[in-house]
């Protein structure tokens, strides 16, 4: 592996997904992050510069996170947003298979995780995620330390996605770009199983068919790149 083009590309990924985010309306208030692990300093993650507008965000925008919380390289004014330390570290920690994590807040996926409902194969995209999603069944909404996101992390187990419940959608990725496109397709889920909650479920096999399909067409790389192309267009434009 080349370190550097590894490290640049998914602080690339990091910077798209903001902004993607930000196409979409999400993020307007500063709630929400996308880390990835550094390909070198494994225990270290990247991520935006706190406060910082996602529509702006570019790779020297971004501050390189130690595994005690500490902003180790990075813009002189580069502080965080210990949340996202809180919550994402620990992830990284736990999973060496994971590069990058995206959790916001979200019109769809916000509410549906106020339901504590489970994610029910009713859509194509829905089963994707047939077998590899979380419920992080805990009302601790205010995550205030790293021990809360180290119970995230054990909910999650080697799930793709999480529900957080009354709180949110977390999503993982061997990528980061895969990362975010995982939470934008786990958004259209939960936009379909809240506007149709009685909706027939697609069965098991018929489910794995389709996920074990996707997951060999690498869809979620895919669909970044349509993310990309869609609210980005030019991605040089973050450095």
């Amino acid at each position: 592996m080349d370190i550097a083009a590894e490290r640049l590309k998914r602080k690339r990924e990091i910077a798209l997904g903001y902004r993607i985010f930000a196409s979409l309306r999400w993020g307007d208030l500063g709630d929400g992050h996308i880390t990835a692990s550094d390909p070198e300093l494994t225990d270290h993650i990247w991520l935006l510069k706190y406060p910082f507008g996602f529509e702006r965000a570019t790779i020297d925008d971004l501050v390189l996170v130690g595994p005690d919380g500490s902003v180790v390289e990075g813009p002189a004014n580069g502080e965080i947003n210990t949340t996202a330390y809180y919550i994402h570290h620990p992830i990284h920690e736990a999973r060496s298979d994971v590069v990058g994590v995206a959790h916001t807040h979200t019109p769809w996926g916000t509410p549906f995780a106020a339901t504590g409902r489970p994610i029910v194969p009713i859509t194509q995209e829905a089963c994707s995620f047939h077998d590899r999603w979380a419920l992080f069944d805990d009302d601790e909404v205010q995550i205030l330390g790293r021990s809360s996101g180290e119970r995230i992390a054990s909910a999650l187990g080697d799930s793709t996605v999480g529900i957080l419940r009354n709180h949110g959608l977390i999503s993982t990725g061997p990528s980061v770009g895969e990362a975010v496109s995982a939470f934008v397709t786990l958004e259209r889920v939960t936009e379909a199983l809240m506007k149709a909650p009685d909706a027939t479920p697609i069965s098991d096999e018929a489910a794995r068919t389709a996920r074990d399909d996707l997951e060999a067409m690498r869809a979620f790389a895919v669909s970044f790149e349509f993310l990309v192309s869609r609210h980005i267009g030019d991605p040089s434009i973050v450095g």
